[in-house]
């Protein structure tokens, strides 16, 4: 170990914990995937273990409105990049830790170059399109993917990918949910989190990596645990012990057109550009910067009434929702001119 005993005396203490096993997390590499109210907790925890490599993936930027679950950081490190912020603090915290910061987006072009030096990917992103490409690299390249959602109270944690004695594989995450339409279910900025949630799940997916490398305790393959943060009540839905799912290729990440705040406010004022809202009326109401509002899970229905005679500009809070709104755009109207506003009205409001 490149460590002292003293810093890892009190789990070395475990019955069935030993210094073998301690190397064995040494030895141990694992990609955090998403450096949000999950990834921060599970970082810190996997950090703190002592896990020898930890790879952090994200290429967000720090915001005030995720410092209540995103613990890792300061009001210091708004507007800086979330995976060179967290790798630096976690640094500090174990320095015989070897931290890598992933500065990029996740897509179908990077993820086998991403997931490959790793033994488990721990999925702490908050949109289905990531879930889903990182549930089948992980299927594709035979790495354990350890699932984790909160939204609201609740939260789920699962195994996925764990390959049995026989070589069968336990369920993924396309054996929970086959397919899922991303613009009927809110996301954080819309429907809210708490933020102790956030903590407690990404304290169990570290929890679940933890003993996956340590052979201690029995890992939640073939299960789904759901925990609701208000009851303290949790409970574990069993699924089949095989995977029944078959996937072959990944799934083609769509690039998504985006503008930056900057080039939206210059071109606003010659108005070149027609402007939708997806966020709800509520927030809508609340502060907008013009446009029409059309929810993103009323925006489905409501296409014939966008006017593609200007290019449009869809935003929402952070730039997720309006992604998903320029995706289905596309997918009717594939040649009209549609752009995301990169980072939504956060940076639109720091700009």
């Amino acid at each position: 170990m490149t460590n002292d005993f003293a810093r890892y005396s009190c789990q070395l203490a475990l019955p069935g914990f030993n210094a073998d096993i301690q190397q064995k997390l040494q030895n141990a590499k694992v990609l955090i995937a998403g450096a949000g109210g999950l990834g921060c907790p599970a970082a810190l925890y996997l950090t703190a273990s002592g896990i020898g490599t930890i790879g952090i993936a994200d290429y967000d930027v720090v915001s005030i409105s995720n410092l209540h679950r995103q613990v890792l950081y300061t009001p210091a490190d708004a507007g800086l990049k979330k995976s060179v912020v967290a790798c630096k603090k976690l640094q500090e915290q174990n320095p015989g830790v070897q931290l890598i910061a992933i500065d990029k987006k996740i897509t179908s072009q990077n993820v086998m170059e991403v997931l490959q030096p790793y033994d488990v990917v721990i999925d702490c992103t908050d949109n289905f399109e990531t879930k889903y490409l990182l549930n089948d690299a992980c299927v594709l390249a035979n790495k354990v993917m350890v699932y984790g959602a909160i939204y609201q109270y609740e939260g789920q944690v699962g195994v996925f990918n764990l390959l049995h004695s026989d070589g069968t594989h336990s369920p993924n995450f396309r054996d929970l949910f086959p397919t899922v339409n991303a613009s009927q279910i809110p996301d954080c900025a819309e429907g809210g989190v708490m933020p102790t949630l956030a903590g407690i799940i990404g304290c169990i997916q570290a929890n679940e990596v933890i003993k996956y490398f340590s052979g201690q305790g029995e890992l939640l393959a073939g299960k789904i645990m759901m925990f609701d943060v208000r009851t303290l009540q949790s409970r574990i839905i069993k699924l089949k012990r095989v995977s029944e799912t078959v996937i072959t290729v990944l799934p083609e990440t769509i690039a998504v057109p985006v503008i930056s705040a900057t080039d939206l406010k210059k071109a606003i004022d010659l108005n070149e550009y027609n402007l939708v809202d997806v966020r709800t009326f509520e927030e809508h109401h609340l502060f907008n910067i013009g446009g029409t509002n059309i929810p993103l899970n009323e925006l489905e229905k409501n296409m014939s009434i966008l006017n593609f005679e200007k290019p449009v500009v869809l935003y929402c809070a952070t730039g997720k929702r309006s992604e998903t709104a320029v995706r289905l755009i596309k997918a009717k109207f594939p040649k009209v001119k549609v752009f995301s506003l990169e980072g939504g009205i956060k940076a639109w409001e720091a700009r």
